[in-house]
């Protein structure tokens, strides 16, 4: 008899052990799932129309209008207060985003006024 025929089978994973590698993956299945299907519903279109938005108004506000962003955050809508904005005042940029949704940017130019840059 061969020296690996004496040691004795493995047994198999307990069920905790089995537990312990299927749960994180699990987990994962299931918050990507639930990502995307928040991404591409209607709530994540209507969060990127509300960047857009957001974005262009406050844009023009800032940059046309000459008006501080104090000001400009004035001028929103209700219900849009869960969009954020950030202006780069060296790229004259603003971008407005939903937190893992959403996120556009619109650009003044002093010919063309403000334009949204392609999604």
């Amino acid at each position: 008899m061969l020296a690996s025929d004496t040691s004795a089978p493995t047994p198999p994973p307990s069920r905790a052990r089995r537990w312990l590698i299927w749960a994180p993956l699990l987990l994962l299945c299931l918050a990507a799932g639930s990502w995307l299907g928040l991404r591409y519903s209607t709530t994540g279109r209507q969060a990127g129309l509300a960047t857009g938005y957001i974005a262009h108004v406050t844009c023009s506000c800032r940059y046309v209008g000459g008006r501080d962003m104090a000001s400009c955050n004035t001028d929103r809508e209700p219900g849009t207060e869960i969009v954020e904005v950030v202006d780069d005042t060296e790229a004259r940029t603003i971008t407005a985003r939903v937190p893992l949704l959403a996120k556009r940017t619109a650009r003044f130019d002093p010919e063309y006024g403000c334009t949204l840059d392609a999604p």
